[in-house]
Parts: structure tokens; C-alpha cells; sequence
């Protein structure tokens, strides 16, 4: 009875035996077709012995364990009639070899390191197949989901094969599209300027941000909660992100469906204390957040992170501080208590960092707020996550916790890195500076320790600027903000004022923070400026400027910035001042002095209103009066509707713009949507008002000149377009002087990249 052959199972009638006998007698048994494979190693998988009866199920049984061995390519069991058990076997080659070939992008240590087939191990077409998934798998972590990979089977002598995985790495899968479904607040722009997933274009052909990568999707989910966290949607939640592969697969379409839920304003602040020995009234103080303040997670978290620092300070290291919220979704009005309770007794014996291979250790323990040795404290390591995250040198920040006896635990940091490098290069057109053309590099994790270093030339038809930066984030181990910049710049001022300007110089800096609001930082710089190619016909005043002299200042500049974001501010405020004093050598001899103030504020989700004030003073002593190029000058990109240096005090015979000793440049701005947000396009209105001072020592028989206000208004638009951002204004004197030059249109393009 013949039961299986080469897999396929199949009945025979054998002489005097019936096809449905339940078992045969087996005299003997017969193995053919080994090589490396002893038969005694055959006996002990079939578990079939010489004169015994076998039922069709024990060697249907049989088959499946030489099968299931791996060793085998073919199995065929046969009963002759004479009760003889004929196995034939056809042993699977020996692998000599494992190749790949057509990986450019993945190397073969990192593809050898995630297959299980190997030189001298069982070749099996189960096995293989196995091994093309994971194959696979290695590029859809790379973001090459196109990727196709074909075995080849090289055969040697002695049964022995060599295995070729032929690879067709194909193209990086990029986020065609993203789509947010369910943001009533928040268009489309504001959340793809929140997370990491960008829609391809051409421009970011240096970038990876528009490689599709699902560990990046999720933490998008992340970084969408904390932006509408700080923005007062306490009920905020991602329903879900969804990616969809293109049919070639080599891009997706990237939605996320979004609940913003309501927004709320704190109504209530309280804390409340389980430890008897605690006096809350003592921290009432503490509080980040305010009665009538937007409801904001980052806030409330760091007055738990103050709360913490405060109690332990006064002996409570063994402390949690829980905020619990009350909402009330019909008024909008939310309750917040925070409430302190006794917490259990753990220090941290160990931080041990992995994944890290090229960001050194100190970069990363430099964030914790929680060292070796300290009371366990979950707020604390909360915010060391943060911090690490903030970095933006990793994709990923994994902390988890191992104990270690009863009182001890070992804090686990799991980073994964990404890259912190990137080039930009852009061309554009201005009316203040026509033709340009940009490109520079930078490095924001500069050898692994966080130092950031750049490189940026820009050149256009009325200017030319180089510029290379270096910052230490960590001067002298201590939260220290030290660089130093190295600049040349040239520009042409012939259409103004008949000569060119240039300077050249470096400046070292150093920047601390007071608060997370609150900044300061103190500079030196020394420069040569140089007035050239005076024309014949150029201002007296502008003549007796030819030449060059050296600039040595010292300066510094404080800031304070409550925007809700650097970028695309909605909500909050920015105040900067700064103060420089020229005279520690040199030839200038001035003190100048330089304030900022914006605040913005949206009304119906989408308009939003900024009002700015700029203010600048600056007068030469010892005798010194202040030389061109370090006047202000207000037009063009500053008062719309004016030339560049259009306004201020200016030669009567010549028409030379001089500059001014003091300006003032303030005014209101409305950006609102147009039904164009699909494609990157908002519109705003404004009104300008500007003042520019006389320069000292002018004859005002020589030079027209009036301090009085001008006033622009004006519309224009702003587009996100794939070729950068380009900004379009028409602006339309509303006061001004006879003298005064205008401008109505003003073009930006490409200028910002």
C-alpha cells in the first residue's frame, strides 16, 4: 500500500491487502537517498519498528515528522507486499554561501543579522521565504515599502548550494498626502507645522521628515495631544491615524481623525494635602497657571514639577502631586486641585542610557532632573523625558524602570537616534533685494554633543552675505548658552544713497534663562565697517563717511516671550530689550539702545490679530557723532508702503537718505483664511506707522527732514508654496512727505527656507 509520495497523499490495493485496512505488519524497513542523514536518525523521527503492526495514521504520522525535520526536500513511504517499509528521502542542500546583492542602502551586516539561514545550515524553500519577509521588514523600517527580493540558487558539488537574495531596494515611500479630519480650530498649515510627518516636496529632497515611518505617525499622535493640550482642549484626542499605501507602494496618504472637543478656562485653583504637616496656603504662590488662564497641560505640569521642588526644599522628598480637573463642558469653565500625598519611600540607584551611538551619555543625563541617588520621583522624570525629547536628536525617548530591592530602582533611558543635520539651498526674488540665491548647512548635534554649528552664504543683486555660528549649549558644564558668529556682508546702497556698504567681524555671545519665559544674553563684537563707491554726485555728509573704521561693542539683550509658538505665534506676547555701548577701542563711540513688544491674539479660530512696536535710540559721546552704518532706516520690509530707507531725513539736493538717530516703527496686522488653506494661502491687512529721527551734526538748511508720523495700510497675502514661503504686500501711503519715496507692491520669495 502506497500511503505518500513526494507530498501528495494517495490509496493503492495491494495484493490480498485491503485499501481500507486499519494496519499492516511491517518486517523490515528500507532506507534510500541519505547522504548526510544516518538511518538510524530517519528510525528515530518515524518511531516505526520491525515486525509491528502500523496503522495508516502512525505512518501518515511518520511523513509529517520528516517533514517538519527541515533535512528532507522529498518524502515517500511505500509497503511493498511483502511487508517491506521503502523509505525514500531527498536530503535538502547544505548552504556553503549567503549573498546579497542590489542593497545599496541597507548593508549586508545589518540584512545578514536579521535572517536565520547561514553557511553550513539546512536549505529549505519554507526557510527562505521565511527569511525574504524579514528581508522585507528591514526595508519597510528604512521606508522603502516597494522593496522586491528574489532568491537564487547556485548549486555545488557534495549537495551543497550557494543562496543569492537578489534585491530590488526601490524608492523611499514619501507621505504623498496628510489629512486632518475633525480640526474645527486649527487648519491644516498649523498642524503640519506641529508634527513630524511632512507632505514631499521638492525642497526637502536633504530632509527625511517626508519618509513615511510609523514609529514617526504615532509619535505624531503625541505631539498633536500636547499642542492642543497647551491651547486649552483638556478633552483633546487623536481617534486615530490611519496610513494608506499607494498602489505602486511608494507613498501614502497620512489622515488623522481628531477630536478636539471643548475649550476650557481655569475657573478654580486649589491645592489639597494629605500630609498634616503641609500648610498649602504656603504654596499657593507656586502655581503656573491663573484664574482666567487657557487651560494648559504643560503648565499645570510644570506647577507639579515646582510643587515637588518646593516641598522636597522644605524636607517632603517622598511626595506625589496629583492635579485633578473638575470640567464643566456647558460653561467651559474648569477646576483644577492639586492634590499632595505621601509617596513611597524609592531612590534611584542606576540611569543607564542605550541606543545612543553617537550622542555622548552627558548630553543626554544633562537633561534629567533627577540624578543617581535621589528620591524616586515620578513628576521629575516625566520632565526629563520631555527635555530629552525637546533635544530633537532622537525619534525616539523610552524610560522605564527595573527595581532593585525594596528601595532601590534602576531608571532605563532607550533613545533612538535620528538625524540632526541638514542643508538647505533656495533661490528667490525680492523688491527690496531682487535675485537671490541661499544655501547653507547646519549641524544641531555638532560630534555627538549637542554643540550646533552652521554655515550660510546668501547672494542676491544688492547683496552678499557668508556666516558661519557655533554654539556650546553647555559652556563650563553649567546651562550656559556660549558661541561665537564670524560674518562678511556687502550691500549696495547706491539707489539710496550713492555708496556701498560693507562690514566684516565676528562676535562671541553667551545666553542663559532666568525662567522657561525668561532670557538673557551678553555679547562682544568687533567689526571694520567700509563705505566705498561714494558717487560724484553723493550727499556731502555721505563723503565725509568714505573709508573704514572698527566697531568694538559690548552689548546685551533680555527677553521675555509668552507666544504659544516661535514659528506661527496665535496667542501670547514677546518683549526684548537690548542695549549696546562701542568704545572698548575702536573708532565708534556710542550708546544705542533697542526695544521689542508684540502680542497676538485669535478671535474665531482663525483671525488673528498682531499688534507690534518697535523702538531703537542711539547717540554717539566723547565727541563721536553716529556713523551710517549703524543709523536705523525704516521702508520696504519695515513700513509697507515706503522704499527701503524711504522716509527720515534726506539730502535736498542730492535725495540721499541719511538715516536717523532714533526710530519708531509700530502697527497692527490681521491674517485671516481666504478658502485657499488647501494650498497654503492666508490673507492679512494691516496699518503701519513709522517716525525716523535726524542723524546729529546736520545742517538743516542742507537736509529735508520731519519727525512726524507716516502711516501705511494695506492688505496682502502670505503662501507656504512647495518653493518656500513667498509674502506679497500692497501697501498704501495714508501720511507722508513730499520728499518721501513710496513703494506700493512688495514681493518676498524664497527668502525663508
Amino acid at each position: 500500500m502506497k500511503l505518500l509520495q513526494s507530498g501528495t497523499f494517495a490509496l493503492a490495493l495491494l495484493s490480498g491487502v485491503s485499501a481500507h485496512a486499519s494496519s499492516v505488519y511491517i518486517k523490515d524497513i528500507n532506507i534510500e537517498g541519505t547522504q548526510r542523514v544516518e538511518d538510524e536518525t530517519v528510525l528515530s523521527y518515524v518511531d516505526i519498528k520491525k515486525n509491528s503492526s502500523v496503522t495508516n495514521v502512525q505512518l501518515d504520522e511518520a511523513l509529517k515528522q520528516l517533514y517538519s525535520t527541515g533535512l528532507f526536500n522529498d518524502v515517500s513511504l511505500n509497503v511493498s507486499q511483502k511487508g517491506v517499509l521503502n523509505i525514500k528521502l531527498e536530503e535538502n542542500p547544505i548552504i556553503n554561501q549567503v549573498l546579497f546583492d542590489g542593497n545599496d542602502k541597507v548593508d549586508d551586516e545589518m540584512l545578514t543579522s536579521e535572517i536565520r539561514l547561514s553557511p553550513r545550515s539546512t536549505y529549505s524553500r519554507s526557510k527562505v521565504q521565511e527569511d525574504i519577509q524579514r528581508i522585507l521588514e528591514v526595508y519597510k523600517r528604512s521606508g522603502r515599502y516597494a522593496a522586491v527580493v528574489e532568491p537564487q540558487i547556485i548549486k555545488r558539488d557534495q549537495n551543497r548550494v550557494d543562496l543569492i537574495f537578489n534585491i530590488d531596494e526601490g524608492p523611499l515611500a514619501v507621505i504623498d498626502k496628510v489629512n486632518f479630519i475633525g480640526n474645527h480650530h486649527y487648519d491644516h498649515d498649523d498642524l503640519q507645522e506641529v508634527i513630524m510627518s511632512k507632505e514631499s516636496r521638492w525642497y526637502r529632497i536633504f530632509s527625511s521628515s517626508e519618509n513615511y515611518d510609523s514609529e514617526k505617525t504615532n509619535y505624531d499622535k503625541e505631539l498633536l495631544r500636547r499642542f492642543y493640550l497647551k491651547r486649552g482642549y483638556a478633552d483633546f484626542r487623536v481617534v486615530s491615524a490611519v496610513a494608506e499605501l499607494s498602489p505602486d507602494s511608494k507613498s501614502f496618504v497620512v489622515s488623522y481623525v481628531l477630536d478636539e472637543g471643548k475649550r476650557y478656562k481655569v475657573n478654580k485653583l486649589d491645592i489639597v494635602s494629605d500630609i498634616s504637616d503641609i500648610d498649602t496656603a504656603d504654596f499657593m504662590d507656586n502655581m503656573e497657571l491663573e484664574v482666567g488662564d487657557w487651560y494648559n497641560n504643560d503648565k499645570i505640569e510644570k506647577t507639579v514639577t515646582v510643587l515637588t521642588d518646593e516641598l522636597g526644599k522644605k524636607g517632603f522628598a517622598f511626595v506625589d502631586v496629583n492635579p485633578e480637573l473638575i470640567k464643566d463642558t456647558e460653561t467651559g469653565n474648569i477646576d483644577i486641585t492639586f492634590h499632595i500625598n505621601e509617596g513611597q519611600r524609592i531612590f534611584v540607584d542606576r540611569i543607564n542610557i542605550s541606543g545612543n551611538t553617537r550622542t555622548h551619555d552627558e548630553v543626554i543625563r544633562r537633561e534629567f532632573r533627577i540624578e543617581e541617588g535621589d528620591a524616586f520621583n515620578v513628576s521629575k522624570i516625566k520632565d526629563s523625558r520631555r527635555n530629552v525629547e525637546n533635544l530633537d536628536y532622537f525619534s525616539k525617548v523610552d524610560i522605564t524602570t527595573t527595581p532593585k530591592d525594596a528601595n532601590k530602582a534602576d531608571l532605563n533611558v532607550n533613545v533612538e537616534e535620528k538625524s540632526t543635520g541638514y542643508f538647505n539651498v533656495g533661490v528667490g526674488y525680492s523688491t527690496v533685494n531682487g535675485a537671490l540665491v541661499r544655501a547653507g548647512v547646519t549641524e544641531n548635534n555638532f560630534r555627538g554633543l549637542g554643540q550646533h554649528l552652521s554655515l550660510d552664504a546668501g547672494v542676491s543683486q544688492r547683496s552678499q552675505d557668508y556666516s558661519l555660528s557655533f554654539t556650546e549649549p553647555y559652556f563650563l558644564d553649567r546651562r550656559l548658552r556660549a558661541g561665537f558668529d564670524i560674518f562678511r556682508t556687502e550691500e549696495d546702497y547706491q539707489d539710496e544713497s550713492s555708496y556701498d556698504s560693507s562690514y566684516t567681524g565676528g562676535r562671541l555671545r553667551m545666553g542663559w534663562n532666568y525662567t522657561d519665559d525668561l532670557s538673557q544674553q551678553v555679547r562682544y563684537t568687533l567689526r571694520e565697517d567700509e563705505i566705498t563707491n561714494v558717487g560724484h554726485e553723493a550727499s556731502k555728509y555721505i563723503k565725509d563717511e568714505e573709508g573704514s573704521f572698527v566697531d568694538s561693542s559690548i552689548g546685551q539683550t533680555i527677553v521675555y516671550d509668552k507666544r504659544d509658538s516661535m514659528i506661527s505665534p496665535k496667542e501670547g506676547y514677546f518683549l526684548s530689550f537690548g542695549n549696546d555701548v562701542a568704545g572698548l577701542g575702536g573708532d565708534e563711540k556710542y550708546l544705542k539702545f533697542d526695544a521689542k513688544a508684540y502680542t497676538y491674539y485669535t478671535l474665531a479660530d482663525y483671525y488673528t490679530f498682531k499688534l507690534f512696536a518697535n523702538a531703537g535710540y542711539i547717540t554717539g559721546y566723547g565727541g563721536e557723532n553716529v556713523r551710517l552704518p549703524n543709523r536705523y532706516n525704516l521702508g520696504g520690509n519695515t513700513l509697507r508702503g515706503f522704499d527701503v530707507a524711504g522716509i527720515g531725513a534726506r539730502d535736498k539736493y542730492t535725495k540721499d537718505a541719511l538715516g536717523g538717530n532714533w526710530m519708531l516703527y509700530t502697527g497692527g496686522e490681521v491674517n485671516f483664511p481666504i478658502g485657499l488653506d488647501e494650498v497654503g494661502i492666508k490673507g492679512r491687512t494691516f496699518v503701519d506707522m513709522g517716525m525716523l529721527g535726524k542723524p546729529d551734526n546736520m545742517n538743516r538748511a542742507d537736509v529735508e527732514y520731519s519727525s512726524s508720523p507716516r502711516v501705511s495700510a494695506g492688505f496682502g497675502f502670505q503662501w507656504l508654496s512647495p518653493m518656500g514661503q513667498i509674502d506679497i504686500d500692497f501697501g498704501f501711503p495714508i501720511v507722508k512727505e513730499d520728499y518721501d519715496e513710496t513703494q506700493v507692491f512688495r514681493l518676498n520669495f524664497g527668502t525663508r527656507l
